[in-house]
């Protein structure tokens, strides 16, 4: 077979994996934002979801299509799947997708972009963590070694220090479980994805069944719930950079997909997350919306999610001396 994108040795990240990786917890940030006003816009969370995925669905598709090379290997992804030589729940990354835009739309309306995304972190460090130590991801089991634990335990802190913030401007404690659940859709997203990669030998086909499932599943419950309430949402806004959020989330799930493996999923989340807190504060305080919650413990939590991702990619004088 023709060297693929996924040609690196596992375990060995290149030198732009965390770079990349960064930018795409960047782009997260500002998909965040997008996603919530175009479901204020809509006054229906279900609806924006879908519409976010569905864009993003067409992207990837018209990638896929285009290059025969990537259509054959979908067609084997699929016959794969039929057959049994690739476990099915390995497809089912999507739902992870879905569950983190739909935390996306309803959450940071309420308590802002960083409170969000610092919730987010709870749930991804946890589950990067133990799908690591248990070698759910691509690159096998990784061992529980003192960087990682203690990067970890620096991320939960940071996590608490912002959640504390949040709750003490009266935000109600229910509206941080959904990016919690959000978080560690996300770090089981990011793991089988990998393995899909790893598999097929592309991470564009990983990036088409996640479109496919997510969206799939928003639509059904956008649908679910027009019919619910017996009504639709409000007409398209005509403002199109609304509608970028698919492109967004394109990007950042096929980064993600390339490089689960060779950084491992804890690593990969929490590099992507210190984008995230860059991206989201930077959000918050030159495009604010009025909800955010700006505290100085948000702010000393922000920077120690970036501490503990540096420590968890051994980032530090030790790395250096060691590299030396």
């Amino acid at each position: 077979m023709a060297s693929s994108p996924l040609s690196f040795s596992l375990g060995r990240a290149p030198g732009w994996a965390l770079p990349v990786a960064l930018v795409g917890g960047l782009l997260s940030a500002v998909q965040s934002r997008i996603n919530s006003r175009l479901s204020t816009e809509l006054a229906d969370g279900f609806t924006a979801s879908a519409i976010s995925f569905g864009t993003g669905l067409v992207i990837v598709l018209v990638i896929v299509l285009s290059r025969r090379s990537l259509r054959e290997r979908a067609a084997s992804f699929g016959h794969d799947l039929r057959i049994g030589a690739l476990p099915w729940p390995l497809a089912l990354g999507g739902i992870g997708g879905a569950t983190f835009v739909l935390g996306q739309t309803f959450s940071v309306a309420l308590i802002g972009v960083a409170l969000f995304i610092v919730c987010v972190v709870a749930g991804q460090t946890v589950t990067g963590l133990v799908v690591d130590r248990v070698g759910l991801g691509p690159g096998g089991v990784r061992p529980l070694t003192a960087p990682r634990l203690i990067g970890a335990a620096l991320m939960v802190l940071a996590v608490g220090l912002a959640m504390s913030s949040g709750v003490g401007v009266d935000v109600p404690w229910p509206l941080l479980v959904l990016p919690v659940v959000a978080g560690a859709a996300m770090g089981l997203q990011q793991a089988v994805n990998g393995r899909v990669s790893q598999h097929t030998g592309h991470f564009m086909i990983a990036t088409l069944g996640n479109f496919v499932v997510g969206t799939a599943l928003l639509v059904l419950v956008a649908v679910v719930h027009a019919l619910a309430v017996g009504h639709g949402p409000a007409p398209l806004p005509a403002n199109p950079l609304l509608y970028l959020g698919g492109t967004i989330g394109v990007v950042f799930i096929a980064i993600a997909a390339q490089l689960a493996a060779p950084l491992g999923v804890l690593t990969l989340a929490m590099t992507t997350i210190a984008g995230q807190i860059v991206g989201s504060v930077l959000l918050d305080v030159l495009a604010p919306t009025g909800t955010e919650h700006l505290t100085p413990l948000t702010l000393l939590g922000a920077f120690l999610t970036l501490v503990a991702a540096a420590v968890t990619a051994g980032i530090g004088p030790a790395r250096r001396r060691r590299d030396s």
